[in-house]
Order: structure tokens, then C-alpha cells, then sequence
């Protein structure tokens, strides 16, 4: 039994290890430094920049019943107006913006 709980905890402990609060902080800081002058600070879309390119507003149902992989892929390689990031950020920082922007809808 003593086994068990050790590795529920151990389990447990690495994976609170990959997923930290200064992950979350950092794609925060990412977004409003690269995203924010379109897409708004709270993801609407709301900006001058945003309004005059008509982005979509992140926390729309349109864009968040996109997958993962989906919205991936449009930062990764840009979409219409918007520019690609494949050499700009690394595929953890765009994993990290995807979740920010999933996160967006909940606020």
C-alpha cells in the first residue's frame, strides 16, 4: 500500500512539475507582448489594430471549437493577416499561447 500512495505522489508531483504557475505567467506575457496589439489584452479583438484587420475574438465559440492542433498550426504558420510565429517562438511557447487562449473563453 505504502508503494502505491509513494507513486500516486511521486506521479502526481512531476506532472504539478510540467504544468507551473510561471508557465501559465509566462504565455500571459507572451500574448500581450505578441497578440495583444490585435487581439485585445482580454482576447476580444476589441483593439484598433484588431478592429480595423477584423480579427476574430479568441474567446468566441468559432475559434474555440477549433482544435488544439488547429489553432497550432495558425500560429505556428500565420493565417491571412496574420503572421506566421514558426520562427519567432518555440513549439512550448505556442503550446502555451494555445492554452492561454482556451483559457481566455473561461475568463
Amino acid at each position: 500500500m505504502f508503494r502505491y500512495v509513494s507513486a500516486v505522489f511521486l506521479t502526481i508531483t512531476l506532472a504539478l512539475l510540467f504544468i507551473s504557475p510561471a508557465q501559465a505567467q509566462d504565455a500571459a506575457s507572451l500574448f500581450k507582448s505578441k497578440c495583444a496589439i490585435c487581439h485585445s489584452a482580454d482576447g476580444s479583438g476589441s483593439s484598433p489594430a484588431g478592429k480595423a484587420m477584423k480579427v476574430p475574438d479568441l474567446r468566441s465559440e468559432a475559434v474555440q471549437k477549433q482544435s488544439d492542433a488547429q489553432l497550432t498550426d495558425i500560429v505556428t504558420n500565420g493565417n491571412k493577416q496574420m503572421p506566421a510565429y514558426k520562427d519567432k517562438l518555440s513549439a512550448d511557447e505556442i503550446k502555451g499561447l494555445v492554452g492561454y487562449m482556451r483559457a481566455l473563453a473561461k475568463k
